[in-house]
């Protein structure tokens, strides 16, 4: 880029409204209502509890509200908000939650198909968990004064161009090259069987930071998807035993009681193909609400990922070009 164009591309500068590139984050989150965490005494408790191996039992407590949180609003991340020091500290989201708890769970006994164990109880048999990573997925969106108006994800911006791109002409001829084109077929796939337990499912998801699994048969064909956002079915009924269900039968209840709830008798699909355009995927990310979809081919074998990364890093490719 030389320096007229870049004069052009400077946000005050270009003459144009259509520069999606240099849209400001602040009107990406207009009208966004935020949920706080909110630690009365200090964010310590709470970073012992994700970030150390020992957790004092003064932590759990901040922990398990920081949780009620999230069950509460249905929202998957809240930023935590230091009362004492009158300033936000980071962010806690289903992923901590569970990364938390999961090492205790595996080590309990397989409880009766009927047995509910309670958020709290569940995190106060965590006393002697290890060291949980945590990894950066939203950003905070303050004001001039130092005030909170937003958080930003991947989701919330592939919302806003899905929602504005006859918007943006400049995106539309590579909205309509094809996943194979793009190449965006390759990325390793992580997958579970149909019949693994979803708290082995989960144990997976940690460990390799990812949100969601493509749940295979033998063959491996796809039969669906378990994602951390699943969890909040099984904390918010407290049907802690569904941690011991198969996957496929997971998949299933989450269907019927999706079915009971809201009417829908079926369950998105999580895949595209490679003849897909890159506009479709955009399109099916943000109606699944998804963020990762896989690459299936004719018979339904899946031979790779699309992820909300894997879209910024094709947009952000743009930029440079």
């Amino acid at each position: 880029m030389n320096s007229e164009e870049y004069l052009q591309h400077r946000e005050g500068l270009t003459t144009s409204h259509h520069d999606w590139s240099m849209i400001q984050v602040g009107k990406l989150v207009e009208g966004q209502t935020v949920v706080k965490v909110i630690d009365p005494n200090s964010y310590k408790g709470l970073t012992l509890a994700l970030s150390l191996p020992t957790c004092h039992s003064d932590a759990n407590s901040s922990v398990e509200d920081a949780c009620e949180v999230l069950l509460k609003h249905g929202i998957s991340s809240a930023p935590v908000y230091d009362a004492q020091r009158n300033t936000y500290t980071g962010m806690f989201d289903y992923s901590d939650m569970m990364s938390y708890i999961l090492l205790s769970l595996k080590k309990m006994d397989v409880p009766a198909e009927d047995q509910t164990i309670g958020m709290r109880e569940l995190i106060e048999r965590t006393n002697n968990s290890q060291n949980v990573p945590v990894k950066m997925v939203s950003v905070a969106v303050m004001d001039p004064t130092g005030n909170l108006i937003g958080i930003l994800s991947q989701s919330f911006v592939l919302d806003y161009l899905a929602n504005h791109l006859s918007e943006f002409p400049q995106l539309q001829p590579v909205m309509q090259q094809s996943v194979e084109q793009l190449g965006l077929s390759g990325s390793k796939v992580l997958s579970v069987n149909g019949e693994a337990q979803v708290l082995d499912a989960l144990l997976l998801m940690s460990k390799h930071s990812v949100t969601s699994l493509a749940v295979l048969d033998e063959q491996g064909v796809l039969l669906g998807n378990i994602s951390m956002t699943d969890i909040q079915h099984i904390m918010k009924d407290l049907r802690s035993s569904w941690l011991w269900l198969s996957c496929f039968k997971f998949i299933s209840n989450i269907r019927r009681k999706r079915g009971v709830e809201t009417g829908e008798d079926q369950y998105p699909v999580m895949d595209v193909n490679l003849r897909s355009t890159f506009g479709y995927t955009i399109a099916k990310l943000q109606a699944t609400k998804v963020h990762r979809l896989w690459v299936a081919n004719d018979s339904g074998l899946v031979e790779g990922v699309v992820s909300l990364t894997d879209v910024f890093k094709v947009l952000s490719s743009l930029l440079d070009s």
